[in-house]
């Protein structure tokens, strides 16, 4: 029987410890359901839990990860976004655990953000990783030695296994349970949550968030009059020549404060743009084009595929609100 350990971190987000829960439970299900014993222990640890008290998590005992014994399969949820370094911190005392678990042999996994804290124990340094689309600024940032991949679904390297956001946790528990119950159990989990196994990236599910709250109010001037002129403007000399500094010094603290340099956060912002136009207009390809500030249609393509990690017709025909209306059924 393989020793689950899910983490019931501080800030935890409760959908993603549910999700888990809900196809761990459900494999074991499937097990017994064929006359066979449960394919793994679930148990839960809180960093908070004290050997003394008895606390629940639903019908699960809440123990206290400094008790924990030798577990095989450790898995962190998610936090959320805006939250991650509080997290770390609440968290603190589950590194030194971690570390510890891993060095005598339990496979991690973490899901969409609680990367974080999985990259704060330096266990993914120098390894691959991926999270939540949204927290790829901030968690390359945060962790310069861990290679990040922020398109990427999952990541598979020396027992250690990161997921992007939201529904690719699914993704990540799917690989999972390839590893350890075989395909059978992959292809019932996968019919019975509908999930798609198709899926190659996330770049699509992105959405350009770029940090206001730094102090920096130069800066500041900067992104607003790129976000007020990225439609007219040729080059990033014309958006910020009546910025009182040199561009030099422009672009150093613009780079400090947004972890972008002036032109990077203007091809962000007109693909955003473009990304907006085709959700919600019926505008022509070109016309998306020009009203996001491109006028060469083959560059204009090349970078929307770059960024989103699809064509710009692609992306209408998966995201555009009027294909969506009649998206499912309606019994009458």
């Amino acid at each position: 029987m393989i020793q689950l350990a899910l983490l019931i971190t501080n800030k935890h987000r409760l959908l993603s410890v549910a999700a888990i829960l809900d196809v761990f439970e459900s494999v074991n299900g499937f097990y017994q359901n064929h006359g066979e014993a449960s394919f793994f222990n679930i148990q839960l640890f809180s960093p908070n839990a004290e050997s003394s008290q008895v606390l629940h998590f639903g019908n699960y005992p809440l123990q206290s990860v400094e008790t924990a014994g030798k577990q095989d399969l450790i898995l962190i949820p998610a936090f959320a976004a805006n939250m991650t370094q509080e997290a770390i911190s609440e968290n603190s005392n589950c590194i030194s655990w971690l570390k510890n678990q891993y060095e005598h042999g339990a496979e991690i996994a973490s899901f969409c953000t609680g990367a974080f804290l999985l990259a704060a124990t330096g266990l993914l340094n120098g390894k691959n990783a991926t999270t939540h689309v949204n927290a790829t600024t901030a968690f390359a940032a945060s962790f310069p030695a861990v290679r990040l991949y922020g398109d990427a679904i999952i990541t598979d390297e020396e027992r250690i296994y990161t997921s992007g956001g939201a529904t690719n946790s699914f993704h990540l528990m799917l690989h999972l349970l390839k590893i350890h119950c075989g395909r059978e159990v992959v292809l019932h989990i996968a019919k019975l949550f509908a999930i798609d196994m198709d899926r190659e990236q996330q770049a699509y599910f992105g959405t350009f968030q770029p940090p206001q709250n730094h102090g920096d109010m130069l800066v500041k001037m900067a992104q607003k009059k790129i976000e007020n002129a990225y439609q007219n403007s040729s080059t990033i000399e014309e958006i910020i020549q009546d910025i009182p500094a040199s561009r030099r010094n422009v672009v150093r603290r613009f780079k400090l404060a947004t972890g972008f340099t002036p032109i990077e956060y203007l091809q962000k912002t007109r693909i955003e743009a473009a990304k907006k136009l085709l959700e919600l207009t019926d505008q022509s390809i070109l016309e998306v084009m020009l009203n996001s500030g491109y006028n060469d249609l083959k560059a204009f393509r090349q970078l929307f595929k770059k960024s989103a990690g699809m064509t710009p017709k692609s992306y209408r025909e998966k995201f555009n609100t009027g294909r969506m209306e009649g998206i499912g059924y309606t019994v009458k």
